[in-house]
């Protein structure tokens, strides 16, 4: 004699009975729902905001700092390990090169005391302690600079050994001189210069705006500035990496070693860096309130397994197997789950696109975050629901009935 077999119970209609189960009581199913709905919101826009801002930081990441690098030779060169006046041409033919300029400065001239005629008080001095430098004569375009008033020293200048100077715009100020057209004279250490031109908007070496710039061969003559200690190198977009390589063997074949290069960071890495410090602050934050979500699916469907105890005797008596009781509150918590996940991965979403609307940011969101986000509160839920299901499972139809309802 065969044993009889379990009535068997379609999916469609466990489906039914379970978002049935879940409208029933649409108020407590939507309380439920609210910390899904947190926990799967928190997370897509903790993601998306710090991929948004990372993007954004990175977009805006200063054009003169991802295009600047720097060499620095040693302040005292060896016979063989310094780089000349011309060496700027053999960086300028490399690939991505926009402009360069050398500079030369030392201890010495780092605080002279420098006097002017003041234009404004006829018969008076001034003197103001400046910084004094040499520079090649493409100086303006290296630094991104423009010339406030007169002009700057050129190859005539500097073949001449003029005593001719540049003054920045600040150090022109402190000494009192507005115009060159009158060729005004700034003395030191004994000596004469008439100031040719003013440079001003230095976007890079900013301190040259108090500093006196003077040809080369000038300096090397009056100050003893014999050698660049500093090449300011201007590339394209993305090139600045490979320029940052290539310089110190351009200027020093023998000894590019002896060289330190200064090259801005990798941008990739920058908005990396972005995104992990946002995500770290707001991930946890998440994760607690998924925590919550779970919490709150698994009290709300126990309670319904008790408040529904006779129903399960019912179902148990008419042939139901611990299987389908069991699955039946397990799909319930499920859906209640994947409701959550659904309504907060759109709610991350839209939140992730206001701000940065608001903030003319362009949104940077990851599709298989939306996708995922459902599937994640699913997961919650049924996870939630394992413990009330099993219990729902467990209970015998005879003890179910008896129940008090």
């Amino acid at each position: 004699m065969t044993a009889p077999r379990r009535p068997f119970m379609d999916p469609r209609d466990l489906w039914k009975e379970a978002l049935a189960g879940v409208l029933a009581r649409p108020m407590r199913s939507v309380l439920t729902t609210l910390g899904t709905v947190l926990g799967i919101a928190t997370l897509v826009i903790t993601i998306g905001v710090a991929s948004t801002a990372g993007n954004q930081i990175v977009g805006r990441f200063s054009a003169l700092t991802a295009t600047s690098v720097t060499v620095v030779a040693p302040s005292q060169p060896g016979d063989d390990g310094f780089v000349d006046w011309s060496g700027t041409d053999a960086v300028r033919r490399l690939a991505g090169v926009e402009s360069v300029a050398a500079l030369a400065d030392s201890d010495t001239t780092a605080n002279v005391q420098v006097r002017a005629n003041n234009v404004i008080a006829p018969g008076g001095a001034l003197g103001q302690s400046l910084a004094v430098v040499a520079a090649s004569d493409d100086l303006p375009t290296a630094v991104r600079g423009a010339m406030a008033a007169g002009r700057f020293f050129d190859i005539g200048n500097i073949a001449r050994h003029d005593q001719v100077a540049v003054l920045g715009d600040q150090a022109a100020h402190l000494l009192g001189i507005r115009a060159v057209q009158d060729a005004p004279a700034i003395f030191f250490e004994g000596q004469s210069y008439t100031v040719i031109g003013i440079l001003g908007g230095i976007q890079r070496e900013q301190r040259l705006s108090t500093a006196v710039i003077l040809p080369p061969t000038t300096a090397a003559d009056r100050v003893g500035l014999e050698h660049p200690t500093r090449v300011l190198v201007n590339t394209r977009l993305g090139a600045a990496q490979q320029v940052a390589r290539q310089a110190p063997i351009a200027l020093a074949p023998g000894s590019p070693n002896t060289l330190t290069v200064l090259a801005p960071p990798d941008l990739s890495k920058a908005r990396k860096g972005v995104e992990g410090d946002v995500n770290s602050l707001f991930l946890v934050l998440g994760l607690v309130s998924l925590v919550v979500g779970a919490i709150g699916i698994a009290n709300v469907t126990l309670v319904t397994v008790m408040e529904r105890v006779a129903e399960i005797g019912l179902r148990r008596a008419l042939g139901a197997s611990k299987r389908q009781v069991s699955a039946q509150f397990l799909l319930e918590s499920t859906t209640i789950g994947l409701l959550g996940g659904v309504i907060g991965a759109a709610t991350g979403v839209v939140v992730v696109v206001c701000v940065a609307a608001a903030k003319h940011w362009t949104p940077v969101l990851d599709y298989r975050l939306a996708l995922g986000a459902p599937l994640a509160g699913a997961l919650v839920g049924l996870l939630a629901g394992l413990h009330p299901s099993l219990r729902a499972a467990r209970m015998e139809p005879v003890d179910a009935l008896r129940a008090p309802s």
